[in-house]
C-alpha cells in the first residue's frame, strides 16, 4: 500500500511536540532536544547531555528510557492525526546524541493501532502516594504485558512471593542512596522548592510519603533536607509491581525500553490504573544484577509499582517553543 507525507504544520508539530515533552524521565531531567526540519516534518529527538545524571546514570541508559519514552508519545500524538509515524534509532553512527528519527507518512487507511492513547498522554502522572490495595484484574495485566511485548520489551509480573525478592535490591538500593553523600547531592539538585520557576526536576509539593511499614521503599528525593517531610503513611499490604527487561542490553534496547515504559504507562493509565516508578535498584550494578529472573536472558530496566489510589502530583514540563512554519527549503528548528 502506498504512503504520502502529510503535510505538517506549525501547529501540528507543536501538538506533537507538546505531547512528546509529557513523558517520564528520570528526576524529571527531560534529557532531550528536538529538532525539526519543517519543510518534511522529520523530527530528530537527540540527547541533552547537560541534563544528567553521572552517579545514578554514567551509562547514560536511564537518558535513553527517557527518550524513548518521549519517541512513544511522538507517535501516539502522530497516530492521533491519522499519520503513521516511522521511527529510526540510532540513525547516525557517527552522530552519538542523535537518538532517533520520527518521520510522519499518511497511514493509507491503516493508522497505527496505539492511536487511542493519546488521551492517556496528558492524563498520566506519577503517583508516589499509598494505592488501595484492590488488585488489577488479569485482563488489565495482560493487556499492560502486550504492550510491552509490542514494543520489543518484556513485562513480568510476579507473584507475592517474587514481588519481596524483587522488592530486596530496591530496599537496599535506597539505602546505600541515603548513606552516599555524592547521590544526596545529585538528587537535590533536581528538586525544587516552592515558588521556584523551574521547567526541570521533581517539585518538593510532587513527592511522597514514606511506607510507615517500611515493606514498600519508596525512593527518599529529599533525604536529610530541612523542609517538613510527607508524614509516612501506611502503603498497600501486597504491592503490585511489573519488572520490564530486554533480552539485549545495547541502547538501541534501552530505547525500545522506553518505548514499552510509555506504552505501558499508558495502557494502564487509560485503564484508571496509578504507576510510579521504582528504578534505585538499577542504578547500581550489582544490585540491577540480582533482579534479574532466573533461568532468563533478562537485563532488567525498571520495575513498576501500579494499582489504584490518587492522582500523583503533575511534574513541570519545558515549555515547547512554536517551530518554524514549513516552507519550500528545508529548515531546522532545535527545541
Amino acid at each position: 500500500m502506498s504512503t504520502y507525507s502529510p503535510r505538517v504544520d506549525a501547529a501540528a508539530l507543536e501538538r506533537v511536540l507538546d505531547a512528546a515533552v509529557a513523558a517520564p524521565s528520570i528526576h524529571n531531567t527531560q534529557p532531550w532536544r528536538f529538532r525539526v526540519e519543517t519543510a518534511t516534518g522529520l523530527l530528530q529527538v537527540r540527547a541533552d547531555r547537560t541534563r544528567v545524571l553521572p552517579l545514578a546514570d554514567p551509562r547514560r541508559r536511564a537518558q535513553y528510557l527517557s527518550v524513548g519514552a518521549a519517541v512513544l508519545n511522538l507517535r501516539v500524538a502522530a497516530a492521533h492525526m491519522g499519520w503513521e509515524p516511522v521511527v529510526r534509532l540510532l540513525p547516525d553512527p557517527h552522530d552519538a546524541d542523535l537518538l532517533a528519527e520520527v518521520g510522519p507518512t499518511g497511514s493509507g487507511g491503516n493508522p497505527p493501532d496505539y492511536r487511542w492513547l493519546y488521551p492517556s498522554v496528558e492524563r498520566r502522572h506519577t503517583s508516589r502516594l499509598p494505592f488501595t490495595g484492590r488488585p488489577v484484574p488479569e485482563h488489565v495485566v495482560a493487556e499492560m504485558t502486550a504492550a510491552a511485548q509490542s514494543e520489543g520489551a518484556r513485562l513480568y509480573v510476579p507473584d507475592i512471593v517474587s514481588t519481596w525478592r524483587l522488592l530486596e535490591p530496591i530496599a537496599v538500593a535506597e539505602t546505600r542512596n541515603r548513606t552516599s553523600s555524592g547521590r544526596i547531592t545529585e538528587t537535590r539538585h533536581w528538586l525544587t522548592a516552592p515558588g521556584t520557576v523551574s521547567s526541570y526536576g521533581i517539585p518538593l509539593t510532587a513527592l511522597g510519603p514514606q511506607d510507615l511499614s517500611g515493606r514498600i521503599p519508596m525512593r527518599d528525593f529529599s533525604g536529610p533536607l530541612p523542609v517538613p517531610h510527607p508524614p509516612a503513611r501506611r502503603f498497600e499490604r501486597h504491592a503490585q509491581v511489573a519488572l520490564l527487561w530486554t533480552a539485549h542490553d545495547r541502547p538501541q534496547d534501552w530505547l525500545r525500553a522506553g518505548q514499552a515504559l510509555e506504552r505501558v504507562l499508558l495502557t494502564a493509565t487509560a485503564r484508571g490504573v496509578r504507576t510510579s516508578m521504582l528504578h534505585q535498584a538499577m542504578e547500581w550494578p550489582d544490585l540491577r544484577a540480582a533482579a534479574r529472573l532466573p533461568q532468563q536472558r533478562c537485563n532488567p530496566q525498571i520495575l513498576i509499582r501500579f494499582g489504584y489510589g490518587p492522582e500523583g502530583g503533575q511534574a513541570p514540563r519545558a515549555r515547547v517553543p512554536e517551530p518554524d512554519r514549513p516552507s519550500a527549503r528545508p529548515r531546522e528548528r532545535e527545541t
